[in-house]
Parts: structure tokens; C-alpha cells; sequence
């Protein structure tokens, strides 16, 4: 009988979002450090799915666990496709958000409406006892805005403008942002897989 879901982050902010997502499922959800463990995984892969199945492939699961991971990234269309994979790892791992977020609005200088287009892909990666991998992935269209705006949300969210909204996603509420985000959506679909499963 499956009992949990452990999801392969430490990120706070993530986690929070993943439980709230996944909370009517029934399943206990921990992150690594609330389930004890530890990973450090070279995400070498070339596309979002062989990085979040290469994350949740790392975590030691049992009979009664699900292990998920996710990758995910910012995609600028002007700057073909970057940073992409290497959201995380853009401009070097330890450079703070601050500093990349401003690197891509200065790199788009000159650029507005649609020029400025990019959307956030977020892929879900569950590895179930036995083996089996599933995996969903989400997205969300919108523009690289001219400034940083919000305080909510992490990573590239106070530079990503949501037009229907006219806000970034660092503008929105947890729960706006749960039901438009691109990990929102990857989690849903993930959560009607496996809903067919347990």
C-alpha cells in the first residue's frame, strides 16, 4: 500500500507548492529533508524530462513510496530559448537570482511585446515501486517584464508578466499561482495519473 510521496527538493518554496497541489490525494508528502535523505545528482541531462527523471531515479524509494522530482526553467524565445535546462545553473550556481534576472532584462533591452516572449516548463518525474516512471509536463506563455515586481513566489518569478493578469507571478497569491503555474499544471496531470494508480 502506498502511503507517501517523497519529492526530490529541498527548495522550500517549491515544497510548499507541491503539498498544496498534491494535498487531496491522501498520500503524506515529504521533501528529502523531512524524509532523512540526501541526493546530489549531476543534472547532465539535454531536455527538462531525462533531468526529472534522472533526480527522482537518485532517491531510494521502497514498497510503499512514490519518488517525484521535477526540472524546470525559464525559456526566453529572443534568446533562443535560454537559459532553459540551465535555469538553475545560469551565470554560474551561486549567482543569486537578483543578478540573472537582471542580466535577461538587459539582454533584452530594446525588445517589447512579443519579442520579449517566454514561457516557464516545469516536468514532473515519479518513479513507482517496481520501477514504473511517469511523467507530465506543464507550461505557461507570457512576457519577460521590464523590471522586477512582487515579493512573492521564487527564482525568475518577479521578472515573468502573466498578460491576462498583467502581474508576475511574484504578484500572484500561492493559490492563483498553483492554478496557472507551469509546476500547477504538471502536478495536476501527474495527480490524475496517478489517481488511476493508487
Amino acid at each position: 500500500m502506498i502511503d507517501r510521496i517523497i519529492f526530490a527538493t529541498e527548495n522550500a518554496g517549491k515544497i510548499r507548492e507541491v503539498k498544496a497541489i498534491l494535498a487531496d490525494l491522501g498520500l503524506e508528502v515529504l521533501s528529502l529533508r523531512e524524509a532523512g535523505l540526501t541526493t546530489d545528482v549531476v543534472e547532465d541531462g539535454d531536455t527538462f524530462e531525462a533531468n526529472a527523471i534522472l533526480k527522482a531515479k537518485a532517491v531510494n524509494g521502497d514498497a510503499h513510496t512514490i519518488v517525484m522530482a521535477d526540472d524546470s526553467g525559464l525559456e526566453v524565445d529572443a534568446l533562443h530559448g535560454e537559459p532553459g535546462v540551465y535555469s538553475a545553473r545560469y551565470l554560474g550556481e551561486d549567482t543569486s537570482y537578483r543578478v540573472k534576472n537582471q542580466a535577461i532584462i538587459d539582454r533584452l533591452a530594446g525588445k517589447s511585446g512579443t519579442e520579449r516572449s517566454a514561457r516557464f516548463v516545469c516536468v514532473i518525474a515519479a518513479v513507482l515501486p517496481g520501477g514504473t516512471v511517469l511523467t507530465s509536463r506543464g507550461t505557461i506563455e507570457g512576457e519577460i517584464g521590464y523590471e522586477e515586481r512582487g515579493e512573492g513566489g521564487f527564482g525568475y518569478d518577479p521578472i515573468f508578466m502573466v498578460p491576462d493578469l498583467h502581474r508576475s507571478t511574484a504578484e500572484l497569491t500561492a493559490e492563483e499561482k498553483n492554478a496557472i503555474s507551469h509546476r500547477g499544471r504538471a502536478l495536476a496531470d501527474m495527480k490524475e495519473k496517478l489517481r488511476g494508480l493508487l
